[in-house]
Parts: structure tokens; sequence; C-alpha cells
């Protein structure tokens, strides 16, 4: 019979923490007396680690939780804060609170209104039916002057404040209230009275396309204006397959990847008002690659052509973009990091998907391995706008390559961010204020995973965490009883705008986890051993929740496995 000397040599590692067992002096012995032993206690210090993995999940959870009522409080405050000020009678919000007392597509309807309404979606669901369409129908009744589009309004004179329409300034407004404003919207709420002003103005720019260029006539010739476009007619045709937006789409991205490849200018910028063309670009190259496979092998050579020498002269050594580049020679014309960097990058993650092109993603894990390096940069000389378009970007790429100190630079950098408003509710008063709301309800779903609830409630507190694939942890706090609803995300990308895959764009809200309509999730309560079996368009509707009054509710989602 074999013998073995157990513990002559053994040590605490091998056993490990938290168990710490101490040095096991046992007399020379049968191994099959020992085994069970050791097996006992290797169960033991197994069992000990889950308990210790289990609270510490339902710890983050929590600390989710206490984030996002965070965030969302604060946009809440500033819907508050700026309602305060619009004007009595025509009951639209000011650009500025500093002399420019107008309303204007570019930027009230663009930057701040859109994320008011989406901020009541979320947290005051009576104001959202109210106050929010009551502005939309006022801007629509006071402020269309071309066709269905608008202009400038002054409150001073309640008329438009320029005596003769500017049309290019007309156009440009309203291809920012599109892309900014109403399709981060559309992004979230699906089809709704803000989905049908957004195709009301593009329809009208359509209209409007009156420049005379080698492929026909477009509605602009600038980076801005058409990086914007071709966004949002893109996602305009997969939502509706109307194919005047698709021409106007390809005959956009024609007019620069055959006649004005941006890489080839001597002046290319790679920051807010240029940038757009960018990811605009790689939205039309991603509609090609599905319905028009020829034409997207026509613009193969350049789309890649203009990503390499954006690498190869716009980065710095940790992968940030500088704010302007010479793509031709390679000089750094404005030598300040973008805080738009993400949104350029979006397009790199697209067309490495589309091509199977490693070199562009490698490049955005670079650079999302680097956000250590630049978590105290002051994006925009420090400003909250500035901030959140950095943080905007960071979020939505790390949704697709996920990296933990990534993340941490997110809870840093938005700590900064929602530090900045004021306890009226304002933030810097002007109307990139509402540029911080938006990024704090983007940062707010990326701890809730998307759910929210209802009704919203500011002592209510709620947060989750993915365990794996397939399985939701929910958190749910009040401090005063809490009977409501828990709303579940579900694939927008698909079914509000029929996306064959959620590829990265600018101006969306990410998926954490979403509920399909037909699947079946088992549901399962704290302290109740039955679990309940549901449909993800019963969860999508609303998960029926009560909260004790300074409790904690736990709750697990798991989708059934068919």
């Amino acid at each position: 019979m074999l013998h073995y000397q157990c513990g002559n040599d053994m040590g605490d590692s091998e056993l490990g923490h938290p168990t710490k067992l101490k040095r096991l002096i046992i007399p020379a012995c049968p191994f099959f007396m020992i085994f069970p032993a050791i097996l006992l206690l290797a169960s033991g210090i197994f069992t000990n680690q889950l308990i210790a993995d289990e609270k510490e999940q339902w710890n983050a959870i929590q600390q989710n939780a206490f984030q996002s009522r965070d965030a969302f409080e604060h946009c809440h405050r500033f819907v508050e804060g700026w309602l305060a000020r619009a004007d009595s009678k025509s009951g639209l919000i000011p650009r500025n609170l500093k002399g420019d007392f107008y309303w204007n597509a570019r930027d009230s309807a663009a930057d701040n209104y859109p994320f008011m309404v989406l901020t009541c979606a979320l947290t005051d669901r009576p104001r959202f039916h109210g106050r929010m369409k009551q502005i939309l129908r006022a801007e629509q009744k006071l402020t269309n002057r071309l066709g269905n589009l608008p202009d400038d309004y002054s409150f001073e004179t309640q008329s438009f404040r320029r005596k003769h329409r500017d049309h290019a300034a007309i156009i440009f407004g309203a291809s920012e209230y599109v892309k900014d404003g109403l399709l981060p919207l559309t992004e979230w709420l699906g089809p709704s009275p803000w989905s049908n002003r957004m195709l009301q103005l593009l329809d009208g720019i359509l209209l409007e396309s009156k420049i005379d260029t080698p492929v026909g006539m477009l509605p602009a010739t600038d980076h801005e204006v058409c990086g914007e476009l071709l966004q949002s007619y893109c996602r305009a045709y997969w939502m509706t397959k109307n194919k005047n937006y698709c021409e106007m789409a390809f005959r956009i991205a024609d007019y620069f990847f055959l006649h004005n490849i941006p890489t080839r200018k001597k002046s290319l910028s790679l920051d807010d008002h240029g940038c757009e063309v960018i990811g605009g670009l790689s939205e039309a190259y991603y509609l090609a690659s599905y319905i028009d496979k020829e034409r997207r092998q026509i613009w193969k050579p350049v789309m890649h052509e203009i990503l390499d020498r954006i690498l190869e002269t716009g980065r710095d050594e940790y992968g940030f973009f500088y704010n302007r580049i010479n793509p031709v020679n390679g000089e750094i014309l404005n030598s300040e990091l973008t805080d738009n960097w993400g949104y350029n990058y979006n397009a790199f993650l697209t067309v490495a998907e589309l091509d199977h092109v490693k070199r562009y993603r490698d490049a955005v894990l670079f650079v999302l391995s680097n956000l250590e390096h630049r978590k105290d940069y002051l994006w925009e000389n420090g400003g909250a706008d500035g901030f959140a378009d950095s943080i905007e970007g960071g979020i939505n790429l790390l949704n697709r390559i996920p990296l933990q100190k990534g993340f941490d630079w997110v809870d840093y950098s938005t700590n900064i961010m929602l530090k900045k408003q004021k306890p009226n509710g304002i933030i810097e008063g002007w109307h990139g204020d509402g540029n911080y709301a938006r990024t704090a309800i983007m940062y707010a779903l990326w701890k809730t995973k998307g759910t929210s609830i209802l009704p919203w409630r500011k002592d209510v507190s709620f947060g989750a965490e993915k365990k794996q694939k397939e399985t939701l942890r929910i958190a749910i706090h009040a401090e005063k009883l809490w009977n409501g609803h828990l709303i579940f995300d579900q694939p927008r990308h698909k079914k509000y705008l029929n996306l064959p895959t959620d590829y990265a764009r600018l101006n969306q809200f990410p998926e954490w986890f979403t509920v399909e309509v037909h699947e079946n999730y088992s549901v399962l309560y704290e302290n109740d051993t039955n679990l309940i079996q549901l449909t993800g368009e019963q969860l999508q509707k609303g998960l029926p929740v009560q909260v004790e009054a300074d409790q904690w509710s736990y709750i697990t989602v798991k989708r059934v496995e068919k």
C-alpha cells in the first residue's frame, strides 16, 4: 500500500485566502483516507470564494444604483432650470442665457431641447407628454420659414430674427436639429412626434438641394453639414426604406469619395464642425455594403486610404486625435486634443467589422487602453461640453470593446462633469448644457444596463450588472415605499431603425442588456424560491416591483434557453 507524507512543505498560499489554513501536520497515512478531507477543505474554500464574489457583485450593483440616481437627478434639475428661463409668450427656450434671447434650430433645437425631452421621457412622463410636446408644436408653428425648415425666432419681436431668409443658414440649422437632436431621440424613443419632425426636415432639405456639383444637386458641400446629412439620411433610409434618402446619402458620399477626398486636402478638422464627415462616410459605406456592393467596392480603397492617413498623421502617442491636421504633409495645425476622438473612432470600428481590418480595431483598443493617461485632460478648456463629448465617445466604444480601466476613466471623468452643475440646475448657461444632460443620461443607462423605472422618483436608486451574457441582476432601493415597474431595454437598432447590426455610430444610446419580444425569461425576486417566467414583451412593458421604505430589492433575470 502506498503511503504519502502530507503537510511537510505546504504553505498558506497553496491552500489560499480567505481560509488562511496553517500547515497540516498529518502522519503518513493511506491516500484514500486523506483525499476526502482535502476535497472537503477545497470545497469550503471554493464556496467561501463564491460567496465573496457574489457579495462583491451585489455591492457593485448597489454602487451603480447610487451613481445612476445621481446622474438622473442632475438631468432632472437641468430641465427645471432651463424651463424656468423659457420665453413666457412662445414657450421656447433661449439659445443662451447671456444675450442670445432667441430660439434657433442649430443650437436651441439641436443641443438643448432634445435632451430635455429625453430627460422627461425617463424621469417625468407627465411633462414629457405635456410641456415637451407643447414646445415641439410651438417650434413648428412659429419657426418654419423655408417650407418646413425652421429659422431663428426672436423673443423680443415674436418674429423671425433675420429680416431675410438665409438659405445656407436654414439648411445648416435643419441639419443640426436632425443629427444632433432628433436622431438621438429617435434612437431611444423610436416612432414619435420627434421622429416625424426629423423626416419632415429631411424631406425639406431634399427639396432645397440647390448646389450643382459633379454628382448632382446637393444641399451643401462642407464637411460639417454633409457629414451630418450622411449620418441622418443613412439611418432614415434604414428606418423607412425611402429611396430618396438612400440616393441623397450616396450622392453626398460620391462627392467626397470620388471628387473631394478629405485626406487629400491641406486642412482636415477632426474636431466638432468637421469630423462629422468621417463618421458620415463610414455610415454610407456601411449602407452600400448591404444594398450596393458594387459601389462599396469602388469606395473601399478610398475609405481605407482616409482612415489610414488619419491614423498616420492625426494621433498623439496615446492614440488621441488632434483638433486639426494637414493630412497631405502630416503637419499638425492645431495640437489641442479633440473631445470628439471617440466620434472619429466609430468609423474605424465600423469599417473594421465590415472589412475585417484588424489594424482599425487595434487602433480603437489602443486608445481605450490609454484613457488613464488623459484622465485629467481639460477637454475644450475644461468646459462641461468638452467632458460630455469625450465621455460619450468613450462609453460608446467601451460598449463594443469593454476594458475595466476604460470604465474607471468614465467614472472619474463623469464625476468631474456632473459637479459643474449649479444649484439652480443650469450648467454653464448656454445651449451646450444639453450635451451635459445627454451624456449624464448615457452614463446612467450604462449603470442600469438600459433599464428604467416608472414612475421615476428622486429617492429611488436602481442599478444593474450582467452576470453572464444572458443574465441581469438588478438592485433597487427607495427611501419611501415605492410601487412601480422596471422597464427593460430592447434591441432598438433592430426594432426602430431596422439595422442589420448595431454598428458604432454617433448620437446613439448603447444597448447593454436587451430582451427580445418572443424570448422567455426567468425572473427571481429576492427571498423567493419560485421562478416566474415572462416574455421579453412583458419585460419591455415593465416588471412589477414593490420596494419597502429604506430597503433593497434584488432581482435576477435570465433568458430561458430553448
